[in-house]
């Protein structure tokens, strides 16, 4: 299997440059503070920030991306290594498949196992410490190298000014007037981290780019596509931009925001061949049908990662995750009776599978990922639930034999409070709903058929935690 590359940056063309060059990386956007990151970088050189070289800022932000996501894989991989309770694995098809052998309800066990519906099945589950799991022993917590993470950042450097990204038309078209049939300079800054040693490699490209002798009108009508207000420079070499640039000297994937000669260079620094990231094949993903392939569902920019696809299942339908799927089922509890209050929902995008029900935050887990780590990082991408404020106290594992569905059960730490949000277009809402209101929803049918267990075992579990969380407090005094 390849080395896991985790992309700090949600940026389209970063993304396209990777995955052209046959590198899939998994999107976790860093959400750094750029203005303050150069500024606590100059205050601890002891200079101004705008003493700082277009260089050195580019390297700040590049390495600050990097390590924030870093940060953020180590706090995945501390809860999923802190993970308490048990796992309990439900086997339907096992169900389903006893059923029909002896004749007893065969009919409802056929047409279960085509919906992913068992309600009427009573399926073999067998019950281990989460902490035993084979599944839960390995991924990014116990791996000896990788994930990689790609930090970067890119400026223009204009009549001896840097220029980031302008944000506003007015500015956009300032910037583009005075640099029409003039020269500037392209500036990438790269740090690149593996997540199993902590070493890091660091570096920076740059080209010089001469642009056309462009109107008043084609700038208008180009600031009226939008693209040139998001990217450093106000202008874009792969998009409506390229007509207006005469030459590149210089890398010109750098100028696309990140250098793949230098990348390839960066990596083996850290012993890692640039060829072991490869992992995308060309053709018809796996699972896919030509004309689906052709027919995208989800919005144009939703973004495919590793472990993406779909999956024919031995339950006669297909399942969404290479490697499985995992979600979290995240609680809330009363803080004097200690009993669950309220469970993070997600109201499903009308494109997604059984669009616009409710569910759980989750979704496909990526290679080299655990079921647990897989659910963690799937609940931030969609629901901003921090996987440092959270503890998980047991799973689901709904096995299939080919692909499994893992529920990973936790509950607020105390003291901490998750603010959810919908981090992206999978989900019209992400809320916090009210214990005794869940079964009111319109849910998913996995979740409307899983849900009377689930609410038992979590009042269960909050109740037991209570119990020793009293306990504690009590030998305290």
């Amino acid at each position: 299997m390849s080395i896991p590359v985790v992309l700090a940056s949600q940026s389209p063309s970063r993304r396209e440059v990777l995955y052209t060059a046959g590198v899939c990386p998994i999107i976790r956007v860093s959400h750094v503070d750029e203005p303050v990151a150069l500024e606590q970088a100059a205050l601890r050189s002891g200079i101004d920030v705008h003493d700082l070289s277009i260089e050195q800022r580019v390297m700040i932000l590049a390495e600050a991306k990097a390590q924030a996501v870093f940060q953020a894989y180590r706090d995945v991989a501390g809860a999923a290594g802190g993970a308490k309770g048990d796992q309990v694995t439900a086997y339907p098809l096992l169900a389903a498949t006893l059923a029909n052998e002896t004749g007893n309800d065969a009919d409802t066990a056929g047409r279960s196992t085509l919906t992913r519906d068992f309600s009427g099945v009573t399926a073999p589950t067998a019950t281990e410490p989460i902490a035993q799991v084979p599944a839960n022993r390995g991924g990014i917590a116990h791996s000896a190298i990788g994930p990689l993470i790609i930090g970067c950042d890119s400026m223009f450097l204009f009549d001896g000014e840097c220029y980031g990204k302008p944000h506003d038309a007015d500015v956009a078209l300032r910037r583009l007037r005075a640099m029409r049939g003039r020269d500037g300079e392209l500036w990438t800054g790269h740090c690149l981290i593996d997540v199993a040693s902590g070493r890091i490699a660091r570096g920076s490209s740059h080209a010089t780019v001469h642009f056309d002798n462009f109107s008043d009108a084609e700038i208008e009508r180009y600031i009226a596509t939008g693209e040139p207000l998001e990217v450093a420079g106000s202008f874009t070499l792969e998009g409506f931009g390229s007509a207006f640039i005469e030459g590149i000297d210089g890398d010109p994937h750098g100028v696309m925001g990140v250098s793949l000669p230098l990348l390839r260079h960066l990596a083996a620094q850290l012993g890692i061949e640039w060829t072991d990231l490869w992992n995308v094949s060309r053709g018809v993903p796996a699972g896919m049908s030509k004309k689906e392939a052709a027919q995208p569902v989800p919005p144009k920019g939703t973004v495919h990662q590793p472990g993406d696809g779909w999956v024919s299942c031995d339950c006669g339908r297909r399942h969404w995750g290479t490697n499985g799927a995992a979600g979290v089922l995240l609680a809330r509890r009363d803080p004097q009776t200690g009993a669950v209050s309220d469970i993070v929902m997600q109201h499903r995008a009308v494109w997604s599978a059984e669009g616009g029900t409710w569910g759980i935050p989750g979704g496909a887990i990526a290679d080299g990922e655990s079921p647990i780590e897989g659910a963690l990082r799937e609940s931030f991408e969609e629901a901003n639930i921090t996987a440092q404020d959270i503890e998980v106290i047991g799973s689901y594992r709904e096995e299939h034999g080919s692909w499994a569905y893992t529920t990973v059960l936790a509950f607020e730490k105390p003291g901490h409070r998750v603010m959810p949000r919908a981090n992206d277009d999978e989900s019209l809402e992400i809320e916090w709903v009210p214990f005794a209101q869940v079964s009111e929803r319109r849910l998913l049918t996995a979740l409307r058929t899983d849900w009377p267990n689930f609410a038992a075992r979590l009042q269960k579990l909050a109740a037991s935690y209570a119990a020793m969380h009293g306990a504690a407090v009590n030998r305290e005094q």
